[in-house]
């Protein structure tokens, strides 16, 4: 399990809410070879990214390999109010997970 690789950040305007997320991952292809030894680079990737509030779910994206290298992901949202809680989780290919708790400001 990977640790402390999503970076939140989630505001309320007006009457919605929203989240901006940086996440820590290499999102490898395996297509790509390695310059000194030519040997191919291991697909890794996020396959899943899940974002609840309040148990709810208000995101649920499948990403594959033609994302870039640490993702910059954003999502708006309404009905949430300030100081509630959202959990954000996401599992690549290789099995690898990460969860990280935000709360609205």
């Amino acid at each position: 399990m990977a640790t402390d690789t999503i970076r939140p950040r989630a505001y309320i305007d007006g009457d919605t809410t929203t989240l901006k997320m940086l996440i820590t991952h290499p999102m490898e292809t395996g297509l790509r070879k390695d310059k000194k030894t030519g040997d191919k680079i291991p697909a890794h990737y996020i396959e899943t990214l899940k974002v609840e509030h309040n148990g709810k779910v208000v995101l649920d994206a499948l990403l594959g390999p033609a994302v870039s290298k640490n993702p910059f992901v954003q999502c708006m949202f309404k009905g949430a109010k300030v100081g509630d809680g959202l959990k954000i989780t996401w599992a690549d290919n290789n099995g690898d997970t990460d969860m990280s708790e935000a709360t609205i400001s």
